[in-house]
């Protein structure tokens, strides 16, 4: 039953992702509309940039899949007890 119970743990955690991923790209969209409907306003220019710019990251960050995390390597001569 542990089998089923992991690989349900697996999906929802991948579902997490993909949602926060998603609500990134949704986000980081709105961002960039309002920086650059700020950045038509000299008065709000110095604000619209940075809006903007977080918006363009935040973008960035929901389409690009994160790096493939790796274990730990052993350091030469250690061997991991049986």
């Amino acid at each position: 039953m542990r089998g089923h119970q992991a690989a349900g743990e697996n999906l929802a955690r991948a579902a997490g992702h993909a949602v926060a991923r998603v609500v990134a790209l949704i986000v980081g969209v709105a961002l960039m509309v309002l920086g650059l409907a700020m950045g038509v306003s000299l008065v709000l220019l110095p604000v619209g940039v940075p809006v903007g710019i977080a918006g363009l990251l935040m973008f960035l960050w929901g389409v690009y899949p994160p790096l493939p995390r790796e274990a730990p390597a052993e350091p030469p001569g250690r061997q991991r007890p049986a």
